[in-house]
């Protein structure tokens, strides 16, 4: 559905502006390549802290706690 979306929106600034247009498809490959290293380093960082967390609540884990139980 979001590609869908990218597309109609594309087409629609295509039919008002086209060098705008064509300047964001080519632009677009370039973009998406700067920001893989970011996409990356959040995938790592998010990583970690499921790492700690869980090492946190091992203890917990092993002493019979039941996950969400607290919100109860």
């Amino acid at each position: 559905m979001r590609g869908l979306v990218g597309i109609i929106a594309w087409c629609f600034l295509f039919v008002l502006c086209w060098p705008i247009a064509l300047l964001a498809l080519v632009l677009w490959p370039l973009v998406w390549l700067l920001t893989l290293p970011l996409r990356l380093v959040g995938i790592s960082i998010e990583a970690v802290f499921a790492l700690i967390r869980a090492l946190l609540f091992l203890p917990a884990r092993l002493l019979g706690g039941r996950p969400g139980a607290a919100a109860r």
